[in-house]
């Protein structure tokens, strides 16, 4: 199982830093709230989310109108003079490049600083001797910055792009190893032509001289069942080794392949040659992940777990636990997960084989389980007290697919995800969500199976992945409890 994720799910872009034995990692978040999911290992093959870095609305503020997949782009995180440095794109309007930082990785962080002369996405920070900050940014450019006052000190300067002719020059990451600055970067796109290359130089900001190897990790063109690989980052181990987390995408079913579960983190490890250029080897497999372990939440704390995200933003006069002690409250703001300000809290799907349930009591209103990729793309079973129904939603159509009268009161909605039925063949889907009503004895009554297919990447478009929550589109609805489980 080599070509398992580190990091399961929709977990794009990472970042990694060590700091004596332990490992932080930061992802891109898009849409989502709290933002920056942040994990800790002790070495790196298995990894335990402690907290988000974007947590409070003043460091996050994503307008109910900026489109799925925008947001918060690729952070770059690093330890420097005594401190955590996270810096950041939100392509929100009104956004642009931002610094947090932080003494303790679990938080608080800062509130922003802004960049004002920092232009385009996906900045990285990087000190040399002298102290100067050096801010590279894809495309590929560098300009010095003030990382206290986020002031530039210098214009925007042009580095090393990539190949000739390949697209989408970005993600760079600058390190001083040996007697080398290298840069980093990913090209060709991030779908199935992406690659990461890499360039040496004597000085941070240059000339850069191409590795006659790049790209030295890429699957393109190839079988490999990871594939878009990319976006990496470098880390090296206590005893000297070095290792590249980066991300790839797990296709499904026919043609083209459909992934579902958004943008992975995976790793490799690094090996040098001796000219001095890096060479990445194999996938390797976790150690277990925490996202193998069944998850419940009884909603009984004041405070949510922190993989749980929603949609732009998370009023507490929408979303919270304290209203009636050990139950989810949610308020509808919107009319149903099809409007951009729908109140949805949700888990990301982080295995092809899965089930979720909720105890849902929608007697004051309409609400229920969902699985979201977007505005456009979801699945949902919806229940009013008296009915439960399952909406689909897939580009401009959506329809009540079936319904079911079931007792006044609450009722247990169940998600089940499983491998498409055979026989295969070039059309078949990467799996099946199967949306129903558990009853009291654990039985699953079945209201209907649909293709999983049309919530992927390759379908809808974007950069995020599945999310498996609770929602509501009318009234109140209060949850008892949710559970998530891989099924095996």
């Amino acid at each position: 199982m080599s070509e398992q994720p580190v990091v399961p799910g929709f977990h794009p872009d990472p970042s990694v830093c060590r700091v004596g034995d332990d490992y932080y990692l930061v992802c891109s978040s898009f849409e989502y709230f709290p933002g920056i999911p942040l994990f800790h290992s002790r070495g790196l093959r298995h990894w335990t989310q402690i907290g988000n870095v974007l947590d409070r609305p003043e460091q996050l503020r994503l307008p109910v109108d900026m489109p799925s997949s925008g947001g918060i782009y690729a952070p770059t995180l690093r330890h420097h003079d005594g401190r955590f440095w996270l810096i950041v794109t939100n392509c929100a309007e009104g956004g642009g490049n931002f610094l947090v930082t932080s003494t303790d990785p679990a938080g608080p962080w800062s509130e922003p600083t802004w960049l004002p002369d920092v232009p385009g996405i996906d900045p990285d920070l990087a000190w040399d001797e002298d102290g100067t900050c050096w801010c590279t940014i894809a495309g590929v450019g560098q300009l010095a910055i003030d990382p206290y006052t986020g002031r530039a000190r210098g214009e925007v300067r042009s580095l090393w792009s990539g190949a000739p002719g390949a697209k989408a020059p970005e993600a760079p990451h600058l390190y001083r190893i040996g007697a080398y600055w290298y840069l980093l970067i990913a090209e060709g796109g991030t779908e199935r032509g992406h690659g990461v290359s890499i360039a040496r130089g004597t000085s941070p900001n240059g000339p850069f001289e191409p590795c006659p190897d790049n790209p030295v990790l890429t699957h393109r063109g190839t079988d490999h069942p990871v594939q878009n690989t990319g976006h990496g980052d470098l880390v090296q181990d206590a005893d000297g080794s070095w290792w590249l987390v980066f991300l790839g995408v797990r296709p499904g079913g026919g043609t083209p392949g459909w992934h579902v579960l958004g943008r992975e983190t995976f790793l490799a490890p690094v090996t040098w040659t001796k000219d001095g250029w890096p060479v990445v080897g194999e996938i390797v497999s976790p150690e277990g992940t925490a996202a193998d372990e069944p998850f419940r939440d009884d909603f009984d704390l004041p405070e949510l777990h922190p993989s749980w995200i929603s949609v732009r933003d998370r009023s507490p006069e929408h979303c919270t636990t304290k209203d009636r002690p050990g139950r989810l409250t949610l308020r509808a703001r919107g009319t149903s997960l099809d409007e951009p300000d729908a109140v949805f809290i949700g888990r990301r799907q982080q295995h092809f084989t899965c089930r979720a349930s909720a105890l849902i009591d929608a007697t004051q209103g309409a609400g229920g389980l969902a699985v979201r990729l977007d505005e456009q793309h979801h699945y949902a079973i919806e229940t009013d007290g008296t009915q439960v129904r399952v909406i689909s939603r897939v580009g401009s159509v959506r329809a009540a697919v079936a319904t079911l009268p079931v007792p006044a009161g609450p009722a247990v909605l169940s998600v089940r995800i499983t491998p498409p039925p055979r026989p295969h063949d070039a059309r078949t889907g990467p799996d099946v969500i199967s949306l129903g009503v558990e009853q009291p004895d654990g039985t699953f009554t079945e209201l209907a199976t649909l293709d999983g297919r049309y919530l992927s990447t390759e379908v809808a478009g974007g950069f995020t992945g599945r999310v498996i929550g609770l929602y509501a589109a009318q009234g109140t609805v209060h949850a008892d409890w949710f559970t998530y489980a891989p099924k095996t």
